[in-house]
């Protein structure tokens, strides 16, 4: 699955403008941590689209192809307009000019007004790698002396996002979210999304290979906790479910106060 994956019978267009890219170390990373905010942002209308740096070869579940079927289908539940794997190495995902350059590229290509980036700490080396790896490539994206090329050889003009968000994953100590979604709405849609990568987390339809084990997400527990996460942060915000993000150098620029601050929140 290295290359785009376009959904719902769309036509490839390596010139599509995205509202919204995120940025994933593997496939399931976005389903599992911002799912909802990506499904409600394709509600609202916007142009969305997911970009996997690894096809998840490491995992001790299911396979990478797999894994990229399973991809597909999450694909298609969050409504997304397109997807891309760059196929760098799962355990590998280094800030090496090769592997700034791809992620270059797929920004130049769909220019998003907001990116979506890897938590900057989490258990899992390669998250925080990750992000390491998009922030880098965010700024060099709009250095008009670093040259890149679609396939077919038309040069792509320099482009940085306006705003960055870190989604959070299973670390949470020292990071209070900047901006939290309520995602209330689509939270059934968010959980069949995540559920499409049966391999990874608990399903009742997937029977794992004799070699393969109960792993940290793939338990029923897990499901529950990312339930309570969700909730708990819901609360604070006078939500049934919501999600966090940190938001990357801020602060956060307002024109309209009280059109930013419409939700209401309990106290």
């Amino acid at each position: 699955m290295i290359g785009v994956c376009l959904y719902f019978g769309r036509k490839q267009d390596t010139q599509m403008k995205l509202d919204v890219l995120a940025f994933a170390a593997h496939p399931d990373d976005i389903e599992l941590s911002c799912g909802g905010t990506v499904c409600l942002l394709v509600k609202q209308g916007y142009r969305v689209g997911v970009v996997d740096f690894t096809r998840g070869e490491l995992g001790s579940r299911g396979t990478p192809e797999l894994r990229a079927l399973e991809a597909a289908e999450a694909s298609r539940v969050m409504g997304i307009h397109a997807r891309e794997n760059l196929g760098i190495p799962d355990g590998h995902i280094e800030n090496t000019p090769e592997n700034r350059r791809k992620v270059i590229e797929v920004l130049r290509r769909y220019r998003p007004h907001l990116v979506l980036v890897n938590a900057p700490k989490d258990r899992h080396p390669d998250h925080p790698n990750a992000a390491v790896l998009s922030l880098e490539a965010i700024f060099y994206a709009g250095l008009r002396k670093i040259a890149t090329h679609e396939k077919d050889g038309t040069e792509q003009a320099p482009w940085r996002p306006s705003h960055v968000l870190h989604y959070f994953q299973s670390v949470m100590e020292d990071m209070e979210p900047t901006l939290v979604v309520d995602v209330t709405e689509v939270w059934d849609q968010r959980v069949s999304a995540m559920q499409a990568f049966r391999s990874q987390f608990w399903s009742k339809s997937y029977n794992p290979a004799t070699d393969e084990p109960e792993t940290f997400i793939s338990s029923p527990a897990f499901m529950e906790w990312l339930e309570a996460r969700a909730r708990t942060f819901g609360y604070r915000i006078g939500a049934k479910y919501a999600e966090p993000f940190l938001y990357h150098n801020g602060p956060i620029g307002v024109k309209n106060l009280m059109e930013t601050l419409t939700a209401e929140k309990p106290y």
